[in-house]
């Protein structure tokens, strides 16, 4: 066996070790609980515990931890020894059925959005077994979710498991149609592509905005930034290809299929793509793969940053989360088949996205809102906020020959009869990538690339599992009932691509006649998070969430108070930031800069008159200008920033903080950014952004 097979899933109490150490009817019964969601009966349940703890007791554990996702972005965790004091006065080490299943950390200060008052704390950790456990920093963790005393989702996990059954019924209904019996589940599967920057540590820790932030709040434009594109896929750098490497072996261990590491486009940019699995397991290794890039990276004296954009002018980082649905069986629902009535279903499937994604433009685009991505969107570097589908070339004109009824003539002249003759042979890879594109058909799966670097996969996950469960359910509703299923299939996917074409584009989403051609097809445009963020209570989204029971509307305002409060929060933390950094460095900074000109200018004037002392003067005068101006926008940010409480609803903060106090900050970063260009480097307070990309 190689060193990466002994390597891989070492830590993780995975199906082998569950096999062969669990007492086979209770390793049944777990199965049957993973793969049906049957509750355990507590006797099975102290078994499977006893046997996990020996096992992480095995690997170094003396702790275990309720491991969750709270809606903070992050995951959170509350560790309890196995140590139970025993008659003699010595320990025993013990982990029970009830404790494995559930836990209670307190739950006062994780963000509710309303859902509860503050001083009910009580919370409830449940185990995820879809999700194995494993031993990290000598911790046994336990995926699990998170929810309130009242029942009510605290996290992201729970919706999104939710959202994993909702798709699996209705697509089920859909392969029954098909005469498909052997298929028992139905999954989502998902390969999150993870985009990072990594700078030297030491030049962090001199940069405050970056501290508190996780971005360049100042920041003048070095001379060289991603122009010649020669950072991309270059060779890697020994300092960093050694902190990759040392991920690699982290990620395996914990069974993350960490596949591909490369560098991007800007200088210190990198990118780390694992080979998809399940989307609840692909959502939790996500997390794990951001936590350890972080813990890693300062080992080597490395930063890791994941914010969407930590420096203007060079491309930020998002995540490109590559989703397709996937039968027990191995058998790819989005992959173009060999035989009539697989394509047909291939296609009814297609549609069901095409559909899906044209009904739940605004839905897409909440899932992937946040003060930092919104830097990214639009920004010739990531795809536009207008949400729109890459088929390619192909597949679209098939589709607009199945819809006319007409013969498609690419490779061979047949008229296109669902179910009846067989498509052309249509191979994955008929077109090239749309790297322009926020969700792009790549074979055999889609791939949604408006996803910011730091976000949770969880909340695009559950939106796209549900409101593709809903198409699929509102065709199944039509199939089940007609009396010629052949001819209803044909007739329901010629419906649908007319309805929805309008969705599908293959150009260029950059481009200005995108956006005005995309006005007049009726698409959104949702430019910002506080205009995207009101229409996650649109009633039909409140339906829609309700009927398939991912949330209640309660838990739907919630997440959208949440969202909304951390955009403004986010924006006064970076408002607060920029006036420190302005009143207590760059303003100093031009002081004693102009000061030591200045001085410079009379020690030469006294040598002699005839001396010329235009570089000085001119150089304090602009300088002088620059700092009253700095001075005056940094007064001004602080007179919006007291306004945003005049507000009385979070949408109208948020709105507010868009429109007044981010122009504000745009206004001041202008002028400390043109007075860093004139300020010697001795001068200037913290590392600029030549140093800050190209330290390494």
């Amino acid at each position: 066996m190689s060193t990466v097979n002994a390597l891989f899933g070492s830590m993780v109490f995975n199906e082998g070790v569950m096999q062969s150490r669990l007492p086979k009817d209770t390793y049944k019964s777990l199965k049957k609980t993973i793969h049906t969601g049957v509750p355990l009966d507590i006797s099975i349940a102290n078994v499977i515990a006893t046997v996990m703890k020996e096992w992480a007791i095995e690997k170094g554990a003396t702790h275990y931890t309720h491991w969750f996702q709270p809606m903070t972005g992050i995951t959170a965790e509350k560790h309890d020894s196995f140590i139970t004091p025993a008659d003699d006065g010595a320990v025993i080490m013990e982990f029970s059925g009830k404790e494995l299943i559930k836990g209670e950390p307190d739950a006062s200060s994780f963000p509710s959005g309303g859902l509860r008052a503050t001083f009910e704390a009580r919370g409830y950790t449940a185990w995820d077994p879809t999700s194995y456990a494993f031993v990290k920093d000598k911790t046994l963790y336990i995926p699990t979710a998170f929810c309130s005393y009242g029942g009510e989702a605290l996290d992201k996990k729970t919706p999104l498991l939710r959202s994993m059954e909702a798709l699996n019924k209705q697509a089920l209904r859909i392969l029954r149609l098909f005469g498909r019996h052997d298929a028992k589940r139905v999954y989502t599967t998902v390969g999150a592509e993870q985009e990072y920057f990594l700078i030297d540590e030491k030049l962090y820790k001199q940069r405050k905005d970056l501290i508190y932030t996780g971005r360049t709040l100042f920041g003048a434009k070095p001379p060289k930034g991603q122009e010649l594109e020669d950072h991309y896929f270059g060779a890697i750098k020994p300092r960093v290809k050694a902190f990759m490497a040392e991920l690699d072996e982290e990620l395996w261990k914990l069974g993350v299929l960490a596949k591909t590491e490369h560098n991007e486009v800007a200088p210190a940019q990198h990118e780390l793509a694992p080979i998809y699995t399940t989307t609840n397991i692909a959502t939790d290794h996500n997390q794990l793969t951001m936590e350890l890039m972080k813990k890693i990276a300062s080992k080597h004296g490395l930063t890791c940053l994941l914010h969407e954009k930590p420096f203007a002018g060079v491309n930020g980082s998002g995540k490109h989360n590559n989703w397709s649905m996937c039968t027990d069986t191995g058998y790819n629902l989005l992959e173009p088949g060999k035989s009539p009535y697989e394509n047909a279903q291939f296609l009814l499937f297609l549609c069901a996205v095409i559909k899906a994604v044209d009904e739940y433009q605004d839905l897409l685009r909440i899932s992937v809102a946040s003060a930092g991505n919104d830097h990214r969107l639009g920004a010739n570097e990531a795809p536009p906020a207008i949400v729109s589908m890459f088929l390619g070339d192909e597949l679209t004109e098939i589709l607009e020959a199945i819809e006319s009824k007409s013969s498609y003539s690419k490779r061979e002249k047949v008229e296109m009869q669902i179910g009846v003759d067989v498509l052309p042979h249509f191979p994955k890879d008929t077109t090239d990538r749309n790297r322009t594109s926020p969700f792009a058909f790549t074979g055999n799966k889609f791939e949604f690339r408006m996803l910011g670097s730091m976000l949770s996969i969880a909340g695009p996950n559950l939106v796209l599992n549900t409101i593709v469960a809903e198409a699929l359910s509102q065709f199944a509703d039509q199939l089940e009932q007609a009396p010629d299923f052949t001819e209803a299939l044909n007739k329901l996917i010629r419906r649908t691509i007319r309805e929805h074409k309008r969705i599908i584009f293959n150009g260029n989403n950059y481009t200005d006649e995108w956006m005005e051609e995309a006005e007049r097809r009726g698409l959104l445009n949702l430019r910002t998070t506080p205009e995207a963020l009101p229409l996650f209570t649109a009633e039909k989204n409140v339906r829609l969430f309700a009927r398939h029971c991912i949330f209640t509307e309660a838990e739907i305002r919630s997440r959208m108070e949440i969202l909304l409060d951390n955009y403004i929060k986010t924006i006064q933390i970076e408002s607060l930031t920029m006036v420190e950094l302005t009143k207590k460095d760059i303003l100093p900074a031009i002081v004693a800069y102009t000061s030591e000109l200045s001085a410079a200018a009379l020690d030469k004037r006294a040598l002699s008159e005839d001396i010329d002392i235009s570089v000085e003067l001119d150089t304090v005068r602009r300088l002088s200008s620059l700092a009253a101006c700095i001075k005056s926008d940094a007064e001004k940010l602080e007179h919006a920033l007291a306004e945003v409480r005049v507000y009385p609803t979070a949408a109208e903060q948020a709105s507010f903080c868009r429109t007044v106090v981010f122009v504000a900050m745009q206004q001041l970063r202008a002028s400390a950014d043109e007075a860093e260009t004139l300020v010697s480097a001795k001068h200037w307070p913290f590392p600029t952004y030549g140093e800050l990309l190209y330290s390494i």
